[in-house]
C-alpha cells in the first residue's frame, strides 16, 4: 500500500518547523528518522496532510553537557548513543539501552525524540528516561517549555506534545561516578519490542534509588518502596517475592503471566545493578 497524498516541508530551523506545523491546523506530523512513521504512512494508519521533516536541523543532533546535566538533542539517533565513547555510568546506561533497540539498521536512522514522541509503552527510552528523571524541552507557538518525563507520557501513544509542538532536547542530571544501574529487557527475540522492562539506578552520592517497571500498556511505573529497601538492604531485598509484591501493588491489573514477566525483569535489573 502507498501513503495518502501529503505536502512535504523540509524545515531548516525549529522555528520554521513549528510554523509549518501550526499552519496545518492539526493535520501535520513531524518526520525525524521515519522508522515508525514511515510504515504507518504506508499502511495508512497515519494520513497527515503535511509532513514536516526536522532531520536537517543540526541543533537537534547534538549531545553536550550543561553543568551537571547531559543534554541530548531530539534528533540524536540510537546508534549515536550506542557508539558514544564515555565511561561514565550515565552514558554507559544510555549505550546499553540504545543497543537493545530493534536492529542496527533501524538504530542508525531512528531517533530518541521520535521514540519519545511516539510513546509506545514498550519502547526502551520511555522507561529509561523515566528512570533517569529526564526533563524535556519543547518548542511550540507560545515558546519553549520544560516538561518532566513523569508528566510527558499521558498514556499509550499519548504525550504532552501539542499539534504544533516539536520536541527539542532531553536533559538529565548525570549520575555520580560510583552510581550503579541495571536494565533488563525481556522480549520474544532480539530486536523486538519489550514484553517487560525493569530498570534500576542506585546512586548514594545523589541519595538516589529508583526502580521503574515498563512495557505495561501505559506509562512506566515507579517502585519507590522496593527501591528504598534495595538501597538499604542490598542483595537481601532482591528476591523474586519482593519484586512480585512491588509490581503487583503498582500495577494491580496485570494477569498472572504478565506479572511473572515484569517481576522477573525487575529482579534481574536489581541483581545487575548490585553486581556492577
Amino acid at each position: 500500500m502507498k501513503p495518502a497524498p501529503f505536502d512535504y516541508v523540509a524545515a531548516a530551523s525549529l522555528e520554521e518547523a513549528v510554523a509549518a506545523l501550526a499552519a496545518a491546523e492539526g493535520e501535520a506530523r513531524v518526520l525525524a528518522g521515519g522508522q515508525t512513521l514511515g510504515p504507518m504512512l504506508n499502511m495508512r494508519l497515519a494520513m497527515p496532510s503535511r509532513l514536516v521533516d526536522v532531520g536537517r536541523i543540526a541543533s537537534l543532533k547534538r549531545i553536550g553537557e550543561s553543568g551537571i546535566k547531559l543534554v541530548i538533542g531530539s534528533g540524536v539517533t540510537h546508534a549515536m548513543l550506542e557508539d558514544r565513547s564515555d565511561p561514565s555510568p550515565t552514558v554507559r546506561l544510555m549505550c546499553q539501552v540504545a543497543s537493545t533497540i530493534a536492529y542496527r539498521a533501524v538504530r542508525t536512522r531512528g531517533t530518541i525524540g521520535g521514540s519519545l514522541a511516539h510513546a509506545d509503552p514498550a519502547a526502551d527510552w520511555i522507561t529509561a528516561l523515566m528512570l533517569l528523571e529526564a526533563e524535556l524541552t519543547i518548542l511550540g507557538p507560545p515558546g519553549r517549555r520544560t516538561v518532566p518525563m513523569r508528566d510527558f507520557m499521558r498514556g499509550a501513544f499519548a504525550t504532552a506534545l501539542g499539534p504544533a509542538d516539536v520536541l527539542e532536547a532531553i536533559a538529565l542530571v548525570k549520575l555520580s561516578p560510583k552510581a550503579r544501574w541495571g536494565y533488563c529487557k525481556l522480549a520474544r527475540k532480539s530486536g523486538e519490542f519489550a514484553d517487560a522492562l525493569g530498570a534500576v539506578v542506585l546512586d548514594p552520592a545523589r541519595a538516589l534509588a529508583r526502580i521503574v517497571v515498563g512495557a505495561l500498556g501505559g506509562a512506566p511505573l515507579s517502585l519507590p518502596v522496593l527501591a528504598e529497601r534495595v538501597a538499604r538492604e542490598g542483595s537481601g531485598a532482591a528476591t523474586f517475592e519482593n519484586a512480585r509484591e512491588a509490581v503487583a501493588t503498582a500495577a494491580p491489573g496485570l494477569d498472572a503471566v504478565d506479572l511473572q514477566l515484569h517481576s522477573a525483569a525487575v529482579r534481574r535489573a536489581i541483581l545487575q545493578a548490585l553486581a556492577s
